[in-house]
């Protein structure tokens, strides 16, 4: 029986590789918990009183008394990146048989190379859904700053639901910063980029149906951004049949993301702090088939955090 291999080598046939991914554009984890990097494996980063910011202290000073003082002061926290990676084998016959019909230009298959870029896609995919599990858990809001809706007040039901109410009232309800960024998934942009009420408002009253875009829904409700997130994933366990679900579900998050903020400071939603660059290399395996083979590993050391909760705002069930 001839060896199972993850290419075709035919001197009369174009191979055509089709695959099923994730494009870049479709996904959005790096923009809800921007990158920040750290200077080791564990770091710190400092939570501060809100009370402090705002206090209003006697700043009034007699001709010979003292200056009031104040005491700042700061929980200082600490944290880990944790290691990411997936790796596969690859037989050493499959290597030599694919730089073969490259030499004879019958082919431009490289499988290291070719493993590495579906090792970083699935990786990716991973943290996708990583986040989308944080951003979207109604436990990382808090209790004041989150709602759910439910029946005639989900935006799917164009008829009862009032979107641009239920959005004011998110955006002002974060607390001293307003969220600037709205994150949501497919499945919510499809029914609220068409719901009358925006349509209608962004139209200046001339019609109530058609769909609006990302940039003149971002600028009716003054934010810089949104953020749609199209990923999916196969929720199914090994072995069973695919089952493909968005990475991001029925709810939107309305976020301060502040792009500059550090672990060592800076107000913001969340952040994912980062140990060095995402990495990828091979290692010589003489287990792997009958005359050895390499194993092409991909990883990355980060952690996502959420670091000002209330400067978030999450609308769980937006649709139906």
């Amino acid at each position: 029986m001839a060896p199972n291999r993850p290419f075709v080598v035919d001197p009369a046939l174009t191979a055509i590789a089709v695959g099923y991914r994730n494009e870049a554009q479709t996904l959005i984890a790096d923009e809800v918990l921007p990158r920040v990097d750290v200077p080791a494996e564990k770091f710190k980063w400092t939570e501060y009183p809100l009370e402090e910011s705002f206090n209003l202290p006697d700043t009034r000073v007699g001709r010979r008394g003292r200056v009031n003082q104040l005491e700042f002061s700061g929980t200082e926290k600490t944290d880990s990146v944790e290691d990411h990676g997936l790796e596969t084998p690859i037989p050493n016959s499959d290597i030599d048989a694919a730089a073969t019909a490259r030499e004879q230009n019958r082919s431009t298959y490289d499988p290291e190379g070719h493993s590495t870029m579906m090792l970083t896609d699935t990786m990716l995919n991973v943290r996708e859904a990583r986040v989308a599990s944080l951003v979207q858990n109604l436990n990382t809001y808090a209790p004041s700053r989150r709602v759910t809706l439910s029946g005639g007040s989900q935006f799917s039901d164009y008829a009862n639901s009032d979107p641009i109410t239920v959005l004011k009232t998110a955006l002002e309800g974060t607390l001293v910063y307003r969220p600037n960024v709205l994150a949501m998934g497919q499945p919510v942009w499809s029914k609220l980029s068409s719901h009358p009420h925006i349509v209608n408002a962004i139209r200046g009253n001339l019609t109530n149906k058609g769909m609006v875009t990302r940039e003149e829904f971002a600028a009716l409700f003054e934010v810089n951004k949104v953020l749609v997130g199209e990923a999916w994933v196969n929720t199914a366990k090994p072995g069973q049949p695919v089952s493909l679900q968005r990475a991001w579900g029925k709810h939107i998050s309305c976020l301060h993301i502040n792009p500059l903020a550090r672990a060592e400071g800076g107000i913001t939603f969340g952040m994912t702090a980062q140990y060095g660059s995402r990495i990828a290399g091979r290692i010589i395996d003489p287990d792997v088939g009958l005359q050895g083979g390499v194993r092409i590993r991909a990883g990355e050391r980060v952690k996502e955090l959420i670091v000002a909760q209330d400067v978030g705002y999450f609308i769980q069930n937006a649709v139906q």
